[in-house]
């Protein structure tokens, strides 16, 4: 006699390769139901953004092809998680619910009713981890604290125990007597056809398993031997983009882990690479023990920093159009692609919360909006980063020169060329400062600054000394 079925419960985790709950319920020898809840009612949950939303849409639809590759299918419900999976079991006889953990503070509290409740529907539910490298219980400190600052926190992780190997997808699952109705996710409207903003993210992205595989190829095949350098130049392809594919969970931290370990696991790139996924899991770790890092400063005396209200520069921000052309160049290039370059994101964040004194929370609530990647742990532990307010901070006083990084790392200009076309005439010696050519160079570049591109809204200098004084008034 065949068993009860068993509900696999996608969440973050996007993929069928090294997915310890799917391959568990594949085990069982249960006929396996993998479904999505797309709960829009959960407590004190930061929804998805517009660009999230677009590549969940994306996600989905490959995961489910994926799935039915294998004769089975993805489920798609919408509404609230804990009556829609016992609505889905006493459809279909199940008896068991699979799941990866998350970190996120209504995912964890959400984690914690379905345990309460769903034994009173008769249904066992059972966690995997997956997200992570190392579960934030098993890197503390030697008093058993959480750790605050990011050095010991890696060397401490690096110390123990390896990661687990990365498994592959199951070759077949066996599928239930009969399928339960799925709703199609084309009318959850997670993709806006009127107006179409997300032209761009079409052009720069393909969501699903296979291409965050594919990504991972090309790191490998050679951007990594580079990474530790060219990862800082936006004017080069030295990053990964693996990142939007590891926050849907379409590739898992343990398989990248694996592969750029055994592809030089003494070499400088590789060596970097790795530590940049450290970050990502140090950021999870501290949301996981300090539940209010995306909405209260971790360094508590911030909480009376004088914080600017001004309209007016927060949209200039927004559209690029600061006068700064590298800031200018990463928000356009945000808005466009749902993605910025990270040296350009810390530029950028900076000239927002110092630049312009307006309060971390707006910037990462923007971000939030408009990143493919946009992501409840990093997002607000690296905008408190850039503010001085986080932990294992960079200084508040530590103020990016615009000009100055935009000449460090995009010397030829061909990065604010590419996001700021009208700057595009000029040459390299005044792009990242175009307020500093003279009228002859303004014309032979046909611009004319206050009317094809803005002059700055504030002076560099001015502003430094001005949020200086804001950090001294803070006491």
């Amino acid at each position: 006699m065949m068993p009860p079925p068993t509900l696999v419960a996608f969440g973050l985790d996007l993929r069928l390769a090294d997915h310890p709950a799917l391959t568990a319920a594949a085990k069982s020898g249960a006929p396996v139901i993998p479904v999505f809840v797309l709960d829009d009612a959960a407590p004190d949950c930061w929804r998805p953004g517009g660009a999230s939303r677009w590549w969940l849409h994306g996600s989905l639809a490959a995961l489910d092809a994926s799935l039915r590759e294998l004769g089975s299918r993805l489920i798609v419900r919408r509404g609230e998680t804990i009556s829609t999976l016992a609505a889905l079991a006493g459809e279909t006889g199940a008896r068991t619910v699979h799941m990866t953990r998350r970190y996120e503070p209504w995912a964890m509290a959400l984690e914690a009713r379905l345990h309460r409740e769903l034994p009173a529907h008769g249904i066992e539910l059972r966690r995997f981890g997956g997200s992570l490298l190392f579960e934030p219980e098993a890197v503390r400190t030697k008093t058993g604290d959480p750790y605050k600052v990011f050095t010991p926190f890696w060397r401490a992780a690096l110390s123990g125990a390896p990661p687990r190997p990365a498994k592959p997808a199951p070759r077949t699952l066996l599928s239930p007597a009969a399928w339960p109705n799925s709703e199609p996710p084309g009318g959850w409207n997670l993709r806006t056809a009127s107006p179409d903003w997300a032209a761009g993210l079409r052009e720069a992205w393909e969501p699903g398993e296979a291409n965050a595989h594919d990504a991972l190829d090309r790191l490998l095949a050679g951007p990594i031997a580079a990474y530790p350098g060219d990862r800082d130049r936006p004017d080069r392809a030295g990053t990964s983009r693996l990142s939007p594919h590891l926050h849907f969970g379409e590739i898992s931290p343990a398989t990248i882990w694996h592969r750029v370990h055994h592809h030089g696991a003494d070499e400088a790139g590789p060596v970097k690479f790795l530590a940049e996924i450290g970050w990502r899991e140090f950021s999870y770790h501290l949301l996981s023990q300090f539940p209010d890092l995306p909405d209260k400063p971790f360094r508590a005396e911030f909480a009376s920093f004088p914080w600017r209200d001004d309209a007016a520069a927060l949209t200039a921000w927004k559209r690029g159009q600061t006068g700064y052309p590298l800031v200018d160049a990463g928000m356009r290039q945000l808005r466009a692609t749902g993605w910025m370059h990270n040296r350009v994101r810390m530029v950028a964040a900076s000239f927002l919360v110092k630049h312009l004194r307006i309060g971390w929370r707006r910037g990462a609530a923007w971000f939030w909006d408009n990143l493919v990647d946009a992501d409840l742990a990093s997002n607000p532990a690296s905008w408190q980063w850039v503010a001085g307010c986080g932990a294992d901070a960079a200084p508040y006083f530590r103020i990016f020169n615009p000009v100055k990084q935009g000449e460090t790392f995009d010397p030829d200009g061909a990065y604010v060329r590419r996001w700021v076309p009208e700057l595009a005439r000029l040459p390299a010696s005044l792009i990242h400062a175009p307020w500093q050519a003279s009228a002859l160079e303004l014309a032979a570049a046909g611009l004319q600054l206050g009317r094809d591109y803005p002059l700055p809204i504030v002076d560099h200098a001015a502003a430094r000394n001005a949020a200086l004084a804001a950090l001294k008034a803070m006491g």
